[in-house]
């Protein structure tokens, strides 16, 4: 039996490696125009800041595909053919498949600027991003960034530690608040601004300006402001990275459409982590998922019923974590951007926030039960607060031994009491 599988991020290794323990005899081939090898994709701004050099990034020594039996051929593929169940290398080999598996990752958001195809405007997504960038680092003098989110602030990081001064353009009023509650959301703002990047909010793109050379030399605003720069991050979201389809008959909406088992409507063909769009019950919307452990889990499933056997995905209770420069965040659960209160004798609600304005605490509830945590400031440890929603624990339950989900550093200051006791008081 032969597999291939088209990308080798966090879903396709994890893929490959499961379909090798169930099928030790089977061929399988990886192919990716990225890298010779999978690294941690979420590392890599700590490789532009000196925190770590590339071959820190990669999990793997160099011989282990070798021992594993997984043959990685470095090209694009640039047709798929489910007929003959083929794809088309970009240097003209054919490769034959009985299973194929998608795993295109993502690709920037581009929204059609003028300019967005000048040389100094990228994202910061990939191996061939981190290398674009560190060349024209000795030439940027100031960089602007278009879009909220975590890889706008990862980006600004990077820059800022080079000592490069950094305008981020945000539409949103309050930074990333179609995800954040609007405390967080101001919260966030506060830190960035802090850490010296020069944030606009409620400012649109309106064209990126050409030198007469081709590169990038300024940006227009919507409101008529030119900010000249060298650099523009577009980071203005992701989506599925759909380009090797172009021409075949594999079913696509946002993403390549899959059921619960990663399936796609074609034969042998399958697609799974960011590029993959989960057909939902009717009346649900359909499924993107872009985050790392939802790769990794996506690329566990699709292994498994590739190589013969039958499973559901599940992805459980949602969780996600970031650092957004010296603040970190930490979210389980259902924790919506806008968040009312519909029955003032249970709440949906309750935020605690330090003076400090570096420390804060969201429980979310419905029928009162708690049913997600936001944590800025304030780590919670995962398996506790899943325990707890999955237990469908009350807010004073919760309160009362919020100290079993708390790891901070041993000789941090504890906030624990002061949370319990504010919170406590509001619910009164």
């Amino acid at each position: 039996m032969r597999v291939v599988i088209v990308g080798n991020g966090i879903t396709g290794v994890t893929a490959a490696l499961t379909i090798r323990k169930l099928q030790p005899d089977w061929t399988v081939t990886m192919v990716s125009a990225e890298s010779d090898h999978f690294f941690s994709r979420t590392a890599l701004m700590y490789v532009y800041m000196g925190h770590m050099s590339l071959a820190d990034t990669q999990p793997y020594p160099p011989d282990f595909w070798a021992t594993r039996r997984l043959d990685l051929r470095r090209a694009c593929v640039t047709a798929i053919d489910t007929s003959s169940q083929q794809v088309q290398l970009d240097n003209g080999e054919p490769l034959a498949y009985d299973r194929l598996l998608l795993a295109t990752g993502s690709q920037p958001n581009r929204f059609g600027w003028p300019g967005q195809d000048l040389a100094g405007v990228q994202g910061m997504y990939n191996l061939q991003d981190l290398e674009r960038l560190e060349v024209a680092s000795g030439r940027i003098r100031r960089a602007v960034i278009v879009g909220g989110g975590l890889i706008g602030v990862e980006l600004a990081e990077m820059l800022h530690s080079r000592g490069v001064p950094v305008t981020i353009l945000a539409r949103e009023g309050s930074y990333w608040n179609n995800i954040l509650p609007v405390e967080e959301s101001t919260l966030v703002s506060e830190v960035i601004r802090e850490n010296g990047i020069d944030l606009r909010l409620g400012v649109e793109l309106k064209e990126i300006v050409d030198d007469g050379g081709g590169r990038v030399c300024a940006v227009t605003t919507a409101g008529g402001e030119r900010i000249e720069c060298e650099l523009v991050g577009l980071t203005a979201g992701v989506s599925p990275n759909l380009s090797a389809l172009a021409g075949s008959d594999i079913p696509v909406g946002r993403g390549v459409l899959v059921d619960f088992g990663f399936r796609t409507q074609v034969a042998g063909v399958f697609a799974a982590g960011d590029c993959a769009e989960i057909v939902t019950p009717e009346g649900e919307r359909n499924r993107i998922e872009q985050l790392w452990y939802t790769g990794r889990m996506h690329g566990e499933v699709v292994g498994q019923n590739i190589a013969g056997r039958d499973v559901s995905y599940d992805r459980g209770i949602w969780f996600n974590s970031a650092k957004l420069f010296d603040l970190e965040w930490h979210t389980y659960g259902q924790v919506p951007s806008t968040l009312e209160e519909p029955d003032p004798d249970c709440r949906r609600t309750l935020y605690w926030q330090h003076a400090d304005r570096r420390h804060a605490l969201r429980l979310v509830m419905d029928e009162c039960r708690v049913v997600g945590f936001n944590a800025f400031g304030i780590r919670l440890r995962q398996r506790v607060c899943e325990a707890w929603i999955a237990e469908q624990r009350s807010p004073e339950y919760v309160l009362d031994h919020l100290s079993e989900a708390i790891f901070d550093p041993e000789f941090a200051r504890r906030h624990e009491g002061d949370i319990a006791r504010s919170l406590k008081e509001r619910m009164s």
